[in-house]
């Protein structure tokens, strides 16, 4: 349970700025935010049972609504509070942090929340502030290198299974239909476990690319882009070609007798990440 009197009627130096809660903003951030730092400070407790140099990251960038730099310090000064140390910190970003994508919002103002948000990290910290579904955010990637410097983590994991995906759309067309088909039907189910504006019409209307349009309708644009991204749990558990082999052992399979290919998307594709960030 917080406790009001550590927020109320107090002003919170922070970097350059100065803030501070009123009632509505306190219950609002302990609302939103309560009952995950508690469950949080108890997940903390019994890892560190086990491992005393285990790092904790926490996440609450999977909710609607941004985190606004006042909600982050409400959690980073509950965590503190309470002995919870952690290596890096997951904040919701204003604009939108889709899958598969780049960043869409007002560049100036994630500018702005960014430096406020590193700001608290390294002040209650000092922690990572991670960035997730930071695949492909390239309009961003500047500033968040510019910004974050030391304090960073990024998530990539995502989109490297599309890039895997694109070695067997060029190495083996057939294999890759039929993932693409079975994404189809998987879409209405799986698409619920993420945020994104992708519809189902969207994807309807791709689903009789040809073969020749299959990596640029797939792999290059959104609605294929996140169909492929948030159904990949599906395609590797409990799909299956209509020989019966598992669709996990036949992209493995190509990939490794095309690991040329592969390798040369892969390092295509994290150069890209990586000079994006260094460029800032």
């Amino acid at each position: 349970m917080f406790r009001s009197l550590d927020y109320l009627g107090k002003f919170f130096e922070i970097g350059g700025s100065r803030l501070s809660f009123d009632e509505e903003s306190l219950f609002r951030a302990a609302v939103k935010y309560g009952r995950a730092i508690a469950h949080s400070a108890n997940m903390a407790a019994e890892i560190i049972r086990h491992r005393t140099d285990a790092d904790i990251e926490i996440s609450v960038d999977e909710t609607d609504f941004a985190t606004t730099p006042l909600e982050h310090l409400f959690v980073a000064h509950e965590l503190q509070r309470r002995g919870v140390r952690v290596t890096s910190l997951a904040p919701r970003f204003v604009g939108e942090f889709e899958k598969g994508i780049d960043y869409k919002g007002d560049m100036a103002e994630f500018d702005r929340q960014l430096k406020m948000h590193v700001d608290i990290a390294r002040q209650f910290g000092p922690y990572k502030i991670s960035i997730h579904s930071g695949s492909d955010k390239f309009a961003v990637y500047p500033a968040i290198g510019r910004i974050c410097g030391e304090l960073l983590h990024v998530k990539t994991a995502g989109t490297s299974y599309l890039e895997a995906l694109r070695a067997v759309c060029r190495a083996d067309p057939a294999l890759f239909a039929e993932i693409a088909a079975y994404s189809h039907a998987r879409f209405a189910t799986d698409r619920a476990s993420y945020h994104i504006s992708t519809t189902e019409a969207e994807v309807a209307a791709i689903a009789n690319a040809s073969a020749s349009d299959a990596e640029r309708l797939y792999l290059d644009e959104r609605p294929g882009r996140q169909l492929l991204h948030v159904t990949f749990g599906s395609v590797l558990t409990k799909g299956a070609r209509a020989n019966g082999q598992s669709f996990r052992a036949a992209v493995l399979e190509t990939l490794q007798i095309h690991s040329a290919l592969h390798d040369e998307l892969l390092e295509k594709h994290f150069d890209r990440h990586l000079g994006l960030l260094n460029a800032g």
